[in-house]
């Protein structure tokens, strides 16, 4: 009798130990409020907000919605496994939802959402978490905040996807301790990551950049917009990494984007790719302050000659190489049709400046660029100076480098620097001094739609800023003259 006594008691601790909250899979679907009224012993509300203290998986016909702010906290190690849907949806024009971990120091392990299943997730703040593992397609993240996140649910991003063209729009990711975006080695993804704020992520300063994107297959990887920043101290972490070193597909957009102080810029590795790299403005990469490390603007590299990459006006100033071509891989960097209109500025080691190290037996056409900022009337003597290839080295392809220029898409109007725009990024206002009389300034997104227009005054204008954070393109005119340049909000 005791032995029996002692083993329906074992079965007793064993079932508690693994309590947890699964809703029925009936087709419901729950607010916060109702789903607490499936068991309040673990998921209840004390009048000011939700705490979790067990395990919840939302069976594959239920569903989580959540429209309202509140704060939910879960509990250390504990998961949120959706196989239906999970949503919170809270208007942009009302403070964020709060899903963290009830105790700082030991955070939750995140949420997983299973192949099949939905989410949604709108301004909405996430830390102290184990990340979110997406296995599904069908998922979109945008205006929310992601800061303090650890490794958990995700093991190699904060945000780790598996399959299909996930968005990820207006987020900021601060200081977690992973990348902020990644994908597997052996996973097709084709993720729109746009206009968010990422910054100071992977603390744990691994040898991986803060959005870390591995295969796309046959649709399109989407990078535009972004405002990426390392922290200094976090010497291995780079900015923008698209790799493929299995039997798959790289088709990709980088474009757009504001990438500063990582280890290095833009890379993208290994064959079968196709990338458009364009309007980036990439500066200050080389923090580990090791040339034979990293320190790229732009590196590229491929075991076999399969890599079709275009780079179009991009401005590269102040990383340890400008633009770094190895092995078997190749770069379209201007033609006699297309000049490339790319920027080149301090880019260089141990005194020696390298706007483009031709590391490859192949020829490159590089035409219409600005090799020397600081000195635009820079002649053939200059630029070979800059520019590493055949001449350096008879092993080397030959740089075609003709037809330079510094002038921006083939115009000489006066550029936008010589107004002085300030602070750039910004957050409530900026400044200029109107010395070019221009008359209006319109502020585009990244999807080209009007969000603000203001008309101009000479000399000192002030202009409130009361738009979304993210990169804008601001357009100056007058009757004569167009500028078209960037501002970051933050």
């Amino acid at each position: 009798m005791k032995k029996i006594t002692f083993f329906i008691f074992s079965i007793l601790l064993s079932t508690l130990s693994y309590a947890q909250l699964v809703t029925p899979g009936t087709g419901v679907y729950y607010n916060l409020s109702e789903l607490s009224d499936l068991d309040p012993s673990i998921l209840s509300f004390d009048g000011t907000k939700y705490t979790l203290s067990e395990d919840l998986t939302i069976a594959g016909d239920d569903g989580l919605i959540i429209n309202t702010t509140d704060t939910l906290l879960v509990d250390a190690d504990k998961r949120i496994t959706v196989e239906g849907q999970f949503i919170i949806d809270i208007p942009d024009n009302e403070p964020k939802f709060v899903l963290r971990a009830t105790d700082t120091l030991n955070p939750f392990d995140g949420i997983r959402y299973q192949d099949l299943s939905a989410g949604l997730f709108n301004n909405v703040e996430i830390t102290y978490s184990g990340g979110l593992k997406v296995v599904t397609s069908d998922f979109v993240i945008k205006n929310s905040y992601l800061s303090y996140n650890v490794s958990g649910a995700a093991t190699g991003s904060t945000i780790s996807l598996s399959n299909g063209a996930p968005l990820i729009q207006n987020n900021t990711f601060y200081k977690n301790d992973l990348p902020a975006v990644g994908s597997g080695a052996n996973q097709e993804v084709s993720a729109h990551i746009l206009n968010n704020v990422i910054e100071k992520n992977t603390q744990s300063n691994q040898n991986r950049p803060q959005l870390n994107m591995g295969p796309t297959g046959s649709d399109t990887l989407k990078i535009k917009g972004n405002t990426i920043i390392g922290d200094p101290v976090m010497t291995k972490v780079g900015g923008i990494s698209v790799s493929n070193f299995l039997s798959y597909n790289i088709i990709a957009e980088i474009e757009d984007n504001v990438i500063l102080n990582n280890r290095y810029g833009i890379t993208v590795a290994g064959g079968n790719a196709y990338a458009m790299i364009k309007g980036n403005i990439i500066e200050d990469n080389n923090t580990e302050n090791n040339p034979a490390l990293g320190g790229s603007g732009i590196s590229l590299s491929s075991s076999n000659d399969s890599q079709t990459i275009i780079a179009r006006e991009n401005e590269i100033r102040g990383n340890l190489w400008g633009i770094t071509v190895i092995n078997q891989a190749s770069i379209d960097l201007g033609t006699d049709t297309d000049l490339g209109y790319n920027r080149f500025s301090d880019n260089g080691n141990n005194g020696i400046t390298y706007a483009l190290y031709n590391n490859t037996s192949m020829d490159l056409s590089a035409m219409g660029n600005c090799w020397i900022e600081s000195n635009e009337s820079a002649g053939t003597t200059e630029i070979e100076n800059v520019i590493f290839h055949k001449n350096d080295d008879s092993t080397l392809g030959l740089v075609d480098f003709s037809q330079w220029t510094c002038s921006t898409l083939g115009t000489e109007l006066p550029k936008l620097s010589q107004i002085n725009i300030y602070p750039n990024p910004a957050s409530n206002e900026i400044h200029f001094n109107n010395v070019n009389e221009f008359k209006t300034l319109k502020f585009y997104n990244i999807n080209g739609q009007l969000m603000k227009e203001v008309e101009l005054i000479q000399n000192e204008n002030k202009i409130n800023l009361s738009i979304p954070q993210g990169l804008y393109f601001l357009k100056f005119s007058s009757d004569q003259h167009e500028i078209t340049e960037k501002l970051i909000i933050k």
